[in-house]
């Protein structure tokens, strides 16, 4: 049986299931008057200050009508997500995260520039991209020009500055507790993601390599760009070589740039996502924050 998820900082009333679910015609679901603590369906469960009720149904919805419960319940600051399947108790999964502004709040880039003086000359072409004025892989080597001369240390500096997103810092609790690995595929930059894994449990990661000179950078990136097609690949790669189902794969991202890594995961999920992504995807994190992927897991309940 597939899975809805409703998730709240809120308690989730039987008032709310009925007002949600009393004019959608679902084979396979509950009724929507039924009393949920009385009902085989239904499963509640509260992790980290964060109320989840699940409902069994039979039917696959289609994306319109996820859109619409998820519409309905946005009035009671409630989260909605349609899983075809939870991960399974007693059986290893993998999360993979985008980087910036989704394991941390910061844009990596954005800080570089402010401290290299150029943020200005930065946000020009990143505006640029989010218009469609140019793609990912030319704005960020256009980016990058500007953080020529940049010193080694400045990463360590910047690095020091970023702060995990809300949420996340549970997630490093409890995706390892409940034997999963977890991964970091990021548009950003290698120094960061290296610094990163030294504090945090990351099996793996992957970003953009800078080409430095005597511990400055030249301005110019070494390899391959880390993009969306990248991002896919890589995600379906270290499944692979982990022995990892991909419908046992969680990936999670904000920006357009994750849609094929969030495709290519069994679950994929956008926290506080920008529009580009929304519009590509079927289920997102608005009101709550990364300490709802708790309730992924089937031993949440």
């Amino acid at each position: 049986m597939h899975s809805l998820l409703l998730i709240s900082r809120f308690p989730i009333t039987d008032s709310i299931l009925s007002e949600t679910f009393t004019q959608l015609k679902l084979g396979g679901l509950p009724p929507a008057s039924a009393s949920t603590s009385g009902d085989s369906n239904f499963f509640h469960s509260e992790r980290f200050g964060l109320n989840c009720v699940r409902i069994l149904v039979n039917e696959l919805l289609d994306r319109e009508i996820v859109l619409t419960i998820r519409k309905k319940l946005a009035e009671h600051q409630t989260d909605f997500l349609f899983l075809k399947t939870l991960l399974p108790k007693k059986s290893e999964s993998l999360f993979v995260f985008d980087m910036d502004s989704t394991v941390i709040k910061e844009e990596v880039i954005d800080e570089l520039a402010r401290k290299h003086g150029v943020y200005e000359a930065v946000a020009t072409v990143t505006k640029q991209a989010m218009e469609g004025g140019m793609g990912f892989d030319e704005a960020l080597r256009l980016r990058v020009k500007h953080l020529a001369g940049l010193s080694k240390e400045s990463f360590r500096e910047v690095y020091d500055l970023l702060t995990l997103n809300d949420g996340m810092d549970r997630v490093f609790q409890f995706v390892p507790a409940n034997g999963s690995k977890l991964g970091i595929l990021s548009g950003g930059f290698t120094p960061v993601l290296k610094l990163f894994s030294e504090k945090y449990p990351v099996q793996f990661y992957k970003a953009n390599e800078l080409e430095e000179v005597n511990g400055t950078f030249t301005g110019e990136i070494y390899g391959e760009i880390i993009n969306r097609e990248k991002k896919e690949i890589y995600l379906k790669q270290y499944a692979k070589e982990l022995s990892i189902p991909l419908d046992q794969v969680v990936a999670v991202g904000d920006g357009a740039n994750d849609a094929l890594m969030l495709g290519a995961a069994g679950i994929g999920i956008g926290i506080h996502a920008k529009q580009g992504l929304k519009e590509k995807i079927t289920n997102w994190i608005d009101f709550t924050d990364l300490s709802a992927l708790v309730f992924l897991f089937e031993d949440s309940f």
